[in-house]
């Protein structure tokens, strides 16, 4: 039964990883870049948030539209300034300037913020739910729910709305994506935007979670990153997948006997070397032909 109850908060944990591999996934698919600063971002938003939610006293719904707003134009302003200007500079540049957005957004949180852990308000209160011997917290439930259907609606816009479609035409072939109509600059700053957003949500569940600090996103988004890599860097619906699959079982490894918390994470991290050593493109990842 303990297993079943460390399963059930993997869960939680493992759909806010879901949103920051989601953020990873969209930048990807629409510039053909890992963003490194995808955590710091959200941190930062996450910030902005709680000033909402504290000094204003603003509802958490309104502080999340508010929020996911704002996060959209800081994600234009970093691809129309930063990423823009780098696109037909080699991809290794363009990651190193990631790495660089990430020091910038983890300076202006230590700077515009004080760096001690403050508790940020969760919306979701009361007393936890029993299923059984399962005990489920209001929070995690309340983050399980709210990251799913962010995750939902995400990939169901990937697969079946025209802009999911423009998204993916611009990664796969942008010169072909012109030619029927579809304009690349205007995919790559919405994807920017999307991804943005995705990761102000998330900042906003892990401070639930954690104490909000300006270093809160920096195993969340390792995490994310394993995730991405184990489903697919390419497929929205692996990132999801593999996320929960990462939550649940660093959950249930935490658990066993000679293994606890301390050796979760690296057991977890063989499984999924191991796991990729037999299928390196990831569970959902095409394989791609190579020339012989």
């Amino acid at each position: 039964m303990l297993y079943l109850q460390n399963a059930s908060g993997g869960l939680a944990v493992g759909a806010i990883y879901g949103l920051i591999a989601l953020s990873l996934v969209i930048v990807y698919r629409a510039t053909g870049v890992v963003n490194f600063a995808a955590g710091e971002m959200g941190t930062f938003t996450t910030f902005i948030a709680w000033e909402l939610l504290n000094p204003l006293h603003l509802s958490f719904a309104l502080t999340l539209l508010i929020t996911a707003a704002i996060a959209a134009v800081i994600g234009v302003v970093v691809y129309t300034i930063v990423i823009r200007p780098a696109r037909r500079m080699p991809e290794f540049v363009t990651v190193m300037l990631t790495f660089g957005l990430y020091e910038v957004f983890n300076g202006l949180s230590n700077s515009l913020w004080a760096p001690s852990p403050r508790t940020f308000p969760a919306p979701w209160q009361g007393a936890p739910f029993h299923l059984g011997d399962i005990v489920v917290t209001r929070q995690n439930l309340g983050n399980f729910v709210v990251a799913l259907v962010a995750m939902a609606i995400l990939a169901a816009a990937f697969r079946f709305t025209k802009v999911g479609l423009g998204l993916r035409a611009t990664t796969d072939n942008a010169f072909a994506a012109r030619v029927v109509g579809i304009t690349p600059g205007r995919m790559y700053v919405l994807g920017w935007a999307l991804a943005s957003v995705v990761g102000a949500i998330a900042g906003m569940l892990v401070a639930n979670v954690l104490l909000l600090s300006p270093g809160m996103m920096g195993n969340v988004l390792v995490f994310s990153l394993v995730a991405v890599i184990l489903g697919g860097l390419e497929s929205p619906v692996g990132a999801i997948i593999g996320s929960l699959l990462i939550g649940v079982v660093t959950g249930v490894l935490s658990g066993v006997p000679d293994v606890g918390p301390n050796l979760a994470t690296p057991v977890m991290l063989l499984l999924v070397i191991t796991v990729l050593l037999a299928r390196p493109q990831g569970l959902l990842g095409q394989v791609k032909a190579r020339k012989l």
